[in-house]
């Protein structure tokens, strides 16, 4: 307490003699415009995001190749709506107790899809199968230990396959206030695809979903791309109209829309759904599935990981 008194005593001395550091600096106000009279733009704060390094696979909205690409791929007969996309689930050979509780997530986030049990069938002969069933699309969870680990993803008949990590996984049981999503055909969201892997990434999620949401179900789902880790979100949503107690006093509850809707006093509200879970993309192959003969368009590799301002999707 001693020890106090004598700080506090300094302290005061040093403000009354003018010492402090307070009283050395001028409070000059910051600079305003001569036109308007109003102080200048703030300095953008630099993120990782706007720093990122210069990237000549960008895609830009002029670019014609890039176009004429989309019309030739393997996925254009469905976002063209000439093919309805037909989803097979299916596991690894040693399946877990969590494996197929988010497999059934899955089933009811993806329209059209269905879970054939692994067994002990090779892959290749399950992609055969699945192409002589008119499957437009196959999906492979993989487990470790006891938990979901990845995800491949192949395109039928012709390939692509990609193979994905998957981590940060969140049942719908474990989100707070979680909703129960309605059989209605959902809006997707893909969000930050801006290079050229990221373009055909985002082509190839695309195609898991029917191309004509039912907005009556108010039901979206979101693929967001930050940092080339893709974050998977499943909401429902719903509009409100926002009115104050003061409005409402002696208004009947149909005039106190009406009046909040021009007022433009609508608010949107989220309730998700789930799963909830995490994507990075390991290496994506041309064809189908092989690891033996098979060419890679793209493998990601731990020397690519040297600058933090570097991303590839």
């Amino acid at each position: 307490r001693v020890f106090q008194l004598q700080y506090i005593r300094t302290f005061c001395s040093k403000f009354c003699l003018g010492k402090n550091k307070w009283s050395q600096w001028e409070l000059n106000p910051r600079p305003l415009d001569s036109e308007s009279n109003a102080p200048p733009p703030r300095p953008v704060p630099r993120t990782i995001e706007n720093t990122r390094e210069a990237d000549e696979t960008v895609c830009k909205p002029d670019d014609e190749e890039l176009f004429a690409g989309n019309d030739a791929d393997e996925f254009s007969s469905i976002l063209k709506r000439e093919a309805t996309p037909k989803i097979l689930i299916t596991t690894c050979r040693f399946n877990s107790s969590r494996g197929p509780a988010f497999i059934k997530e899955l089933l009811s986030v993806i329209p059209n899809a269905h879970y054939y049990k692994r067994g002990t069938y090779d892959l290749k002969k399950i992609v055969e199968y699945a192409s002589k069933k008119e499957f437009t699309s196959l999906i492979v969870v993989h487990t470790n230990r006891r938990e979901p680990d990845s995800l491949i993803i192949i395109g039928l008949p012709n390939g692509p396959t990609a193979h994905f990590k998957l981590s940060k996984l969140v049942l719908r049981k474990d989100i707070k206030n979680h909703g129960n999503p309605t059989t209605h055909m959902p809006e997707l969201v893909l969000n930050n695809f801006t290079t050229q892997l990221g373009h055909r990434i985002g082509r190839m999620i695309q195609s898991l979903f029917p191309q004509d949401p039912n907005f009556r179900g108010r039901r979206v789902v979101t693929f967001h791309n930050q940092r080339d880790f893709i974050f998977f979100r499943h909401h429902r949503y719903i509009f409100e109209s926002k009115e104050s107690k003061r409005d409402a006093k002696g208004k009947s509850t149909k005039d106190a829309n009406e009046e909040n809707i021009l007022k433009g006093n609508v608010i949107a509200r989220l309730q998700e759904c789930g799963p909830r879970f995490t994507l990075k993309l390991i290496s994506v192959q041309h064809g189908t599935f092989d690891t033996k003969g098979g060419e890679y368009e793209w493998v990601h590799k731990p020397e690519m990981d040297t600058s933090r301002r570097r991303f590839f999707l």
